[in-house]
């Protein structure tokens, strides 16, 4: 008896409205889409909704710089979002918007809801001293203000949490704080906010269920277990529990304001997850003009039925860097104002290119997804990769490009694709394109093999194991490969006495490659709508009985990865044209010095930001794994020694850097990379056309110089 179908409510993290999609974006995508895709196959019922997070202070600056309203400038961002959903096959049913009329309703009603509970508000209104910019004329927001981590002591973070240590305060724990837009001195000013108890009892015994009861993965539940207790850091520094969240903002503001509360509006967090929601309520409001849930799978609940169902399960797929709001903030939100909370939250880590380098546009290390496509390069390349290289886990992953042309070439060309190539011309020529369902004992035993692999890819998928999923079903491809090279079919086919056989063995890999492109459905959808014309079969459900009947005739399925492809993509943007003309000081008019243009001009306040300080390379080594990268370790005068990673491994032997005096930025915020931490950048200079004048080269003091002297 076939068991009821699921009911999935689906979402990925919302991209703020403020550019457009990064590759970061891109891969959870594909991870979600992959997911959601196998979902659809088992016969689940998902609605897979996706918006743009347009409300704050950045998008109301940046819309002033451009000269447009803030809701001219996001609908501008959201025109530009199809080329990419497409481009990468994402199946999204709804993609909406935070500042639409849904979430504008629904956040003001979980607000009230949390305020007006019969069993005690959550909400709490006091004055507060906060930032206030006197060059700029209006309150910081958090993302404005920047400072020294009051909890790990990193530099240049942000007023809201620590990109270092992941740590949440208030912007006025930051030390030596300053306004990110002007740079100037913020004044501490007086206004009344409305705060979120979340350190109230209730919150604090709810959540520590909430997150450890198996809806988080391991790392990520026993990471947050560590926020509930009072401890002492090995800085010396306390860290108290759960505190309140502060959830308002003073005008002027982009965003919803606050019922009952003039000039005051919701902070962007607070209606952002709200707008999940939001977009899912719109998708059922579009199934009165024929199109939501009730066409795509004929639910007729209304939008306040179905997420209250019991059936209904609720997933959010995203970024280890916002675990905090979606693990601790929205399930409180949502459980205090009586709604459901998520089934999981699934968080993946951050994607780095080239061995754990920082991707970098003007070095040619970022991976531009519309670059990507614009050079013809295939989504499902890129899709495989990254299904390739996915677990369950909250792990970063890294794009290689030499290791992405060999797995798609190897495994899917070499391995995958090739078996039908293998076998539909002789089917095609010597028996019409019809198959038989006489397989013989040897490649019946091995299609009921790869047909038996079915529940244990599906649990794969399930636990969103998508690097086990593809590693199991390349090993079925090897053995059915195994088979090939066992049977011989192009020596079966120069004698016609061996026909039978050689019709039997095409036919087994005609529909062991059926079963196959169904394993990987979810991860090539277009491929798989090709394959589905080659053989005249269903591959969009899991589970289909059925041989394949017949064939069309073989026409390329898939193109292999070329090297000039791989270059072009990591090829650094072209410098600017110079001007051939001289002037009279001999300098070229309007020409880029060592191939750049100049950086826009700051201000002496601005360059006194950067710490610059003299090191000695007291040791220095290869990374393995890396052909970029040295670990140098370095001396800057402290009484401890620092660890940094550099990309210049092409122009220096480790022997023949150390003892060598350099130049390092010291009060750069330490950055995890998949190697190890680094704690600061050591300064190098190289042309901007590195293909043109190739060459690194390392900033070297005169003697005299010793550790910590700073560059002024």
């Amino acid at each position: 008896m076939t068991s009821p179908a699921r009911h999935l409510f689906v979402t990925t993290a919302l991209p703020y409205a403020n550019g457009n999609f990064h590759i970061g974006h891109i891969m959870e995508y594909i991870q979600a889409d992959i997911w959601v895709r196998f979902q659809r196959m088992q016969g689940n019922a998902v609605n897979f909704v996706g918006a743009d997070d347009t409300h704050g202070a950045p998008i109301m600056i940046a819309a002033e710089k451009a000269g447009k309203t803030p809701q001219q400038f996001v609908a501008g961002i959201a025109a530009g979002r199809k080329q990419y959903l497409d481009g990468f096959h994402i199946s999204f049913d709804n993609w909406h918007s935070t500042d639409a009329p849904e979430n504008h309703e629904l956040a003001r009603q979980i607000y009230r809801d949390l305020r007006d509970s019969v069993d005690g508000s959550l909400i709490e209104v006091r004055t507060i001293e906060q930032f206030f910019d006197p060059e700029k004329n209006m309150f910081l927001p958090d993302r404005y203000i920047k400072g020294e981590c009051p909890k790990c002591h990193a530099k240049d973070q942000y007023g809201d949490n620590c990109e270092v240590c992941g740590t949440v305060y208030a912007p006025t724990d930051l030390i030596n704080p300053f306004s990110a837009l002007s740079g100037a001195k913020p004044e501490l000013k007086a206004s009344e906010h409305f705060f979120f108890k979340l350190s109230d009892p209730r919150c604090v015994a709810f959540l520590e269920r909430w997150t450890q009861d198996g809806k988080l993965q391991p790392e990520v539940a026993n990471k947050i277990k560590e926020w509930f207790t009072v401890r002492t850091n090995p800085d010396g520094t306390t860290s108290e529990g759960l505190g309140d969240w502060d959830i308002s903002r003073d005008a002027p503001y982009f965003g919803i304001e606050i019922p009952d509360a003039p000039g005051k509006y919701f902070y962007v967090w607070l209606d952002a997850p709200v707008g999940y929601l939001a977009s899912l309520k719109n998708w059922f409001s579009q199934s009165a003009t024929g199109g939501g849930p009730k066409a795509a799978h004929g639910d007729t609940r209304s939008f306040d039925e179905y997420i209250a169902a019991p059936d209904t399960e609720q997933y959010h797929f995203i970024g280890k860097d916002i675990v905090t709001f979606h693990t601790l903030f929205w399930p409180a939100m949502l459980h205090f104002s009586g709604r459901k909370t998520p089934n999981n939250v699934f968080v993946h880590g951050f994607l780095t290119v080239n061995n754990g380098e920082k991707m970098s546009k003007s070095r040619g290390t970022g991976l531009d997804p519309l670059k990507y496509l614009s050079l013809g390069m295939n989504a499902e390349w890129l899709r495989y990769y990254l299904a390739a290289k996915l677990s369950a886990r909250n792990e970063d992953i890294d794009f290689n490009a030499e290791d992405f042309m060999l797995r798609v070439n190897s495994d899917l060309i070499g391995k995958y694709v090739n078996i039908a190539s293998r076998a539909a011309g002789f089917l095609t020529k010597r028996f019409g394109g019809q198959l038989t369902r006489d397989f013989g004992a040897t490649g019946g035993a091995l299609l009921a093999e790869i047909r038996g692999a079915s529940d244990a890819i599906a649990a794969l998928y399930e636990a969103r194991e998508y690097s086990k999923a593809t590693r199991e079903i390349m090993l079925l491809a090897d053995k059915v490969n195994a088979y090939v090279d066992q049977n011989k079919p192009w020596d079966l086919a120069k004698d016609a006495a061996n026909n039978e056989a050689l019709h039997q063995v095409c036919s087994v890999l005609i529909n062991t490659f059926a079963a196959l492109t169904r394993y990987l459905a979810p991860v090539l959808p277009g491929l798989a709508r090709s394959v589905e014309q080659f053989l005249g079969v269903d591959l969009q459900r899991w589970n289909v009985a059925g041989d394949v009947q017949a064939i069309q005739p073989y026409q390329h399925l898939m193109q292999r990865v070329a090297p000039e492809q791989l270059e072009a993509l990591f090829e650094p943007p072209a410098q600017a044209a110079q001007a051939p003309a001289a002037t009279e000081t001999g300098a070229e008019a309007g020409s880029a010095p060592g191939g750049e243009e100049l950086a826009p001009t700051i201000t002496i306040d601005d360059f006194t930001k950067i710490d610059l300080r003299i090191a000695l390379i007291v040791n220095c080594e290869a990374v393995e794994g890396s052909t970029k990268l040295l670990r140098l370790t370095l001396d800057v005068g402290e009484g401890r020694h620092r660890n940094v990673f550099s990309g210049i491994a092409s122009a220096y032997q480790p022997a023949d850097l150390i003892g060598k005096h350099t130049v390092m930025v010291a009060n750069l915020a330490p950055r995890k990379m998949k190697f190890g931490v680094s704690e600061g950048m050591v300064l190098a200079a190289s042309h901007g056309d590195e293909k043109a004048q190739p060459g690194i080269y390392v900033l070297n003091p005169w003697p005299g110089a010793t550790p910590g002297m700073r560059v002024r």
